[in-house]
């Protein structure tokens, strides 16, 4: 996959990769992400996006940690987190298996796409009144006032 440019951004190759895991995990697996690769995007680290949780639906089978049910499982409070890699093997394989190794599940949903992703060309916004602090500010210091 070949990247390109535009005026301002250049989409570049990278590698996407996302979990499933109760949300009280995330945390624990993304310091040990993070402890990898900074995931940086730009003047920015530790970037990562968690959706809503949702119900998580399974049935544990001979051999599961849980022993073999009859009845379906459905668990809620189940994210799923993205984050971009750099597109290198030895990375990637190092931040799988950290995320193996933190989860508290037996199989851990991974999955690991190659993408085109953008990066900004750094151009000065100054004068952007789209930008957020051209316009309402900085949401964290808003809330907290």
């Amino acid at each position: 996959m070949t990247g390109f440019e535009t005026s301002s951004v250049a989409m570049v190759p990278i590698r996407l990769l996302t979990f499933q895991a109760p949300a009280e995990d995330v945390d624990r697996i993304m310091d040990a992400v993070v402890a990898i690769v900074p995931l940086a995007m730009g003047p920015y680290d530790s970037n990562a996006y968690q959706f809503s949780p949702g119900t998580e639906r399974y049935r544990p089978l001979e051999g599961a940690a849980a022993g073999a049910e009859s009845e379906l499982r459905k668990r809620p409070g189940v994210v799923e987190v993205c984050f971009e890699l750099p597109d290198a093997q030895d990375v990637t394989e190092r931040v799988i298996e950290a995320v193996f190794q933190a989860h508290s599940y037996q199989e851990p949903v991974i999955r690991l796409q190659t993408i085109l992703s953008s990066r900004s060309k750094g151009l000065d916004d100054g004068k952007n009144p789209n930008r957020w602090w051209n316009s309402r500010g900085d949401w964290k210091k808003a809330a907290s006032a």
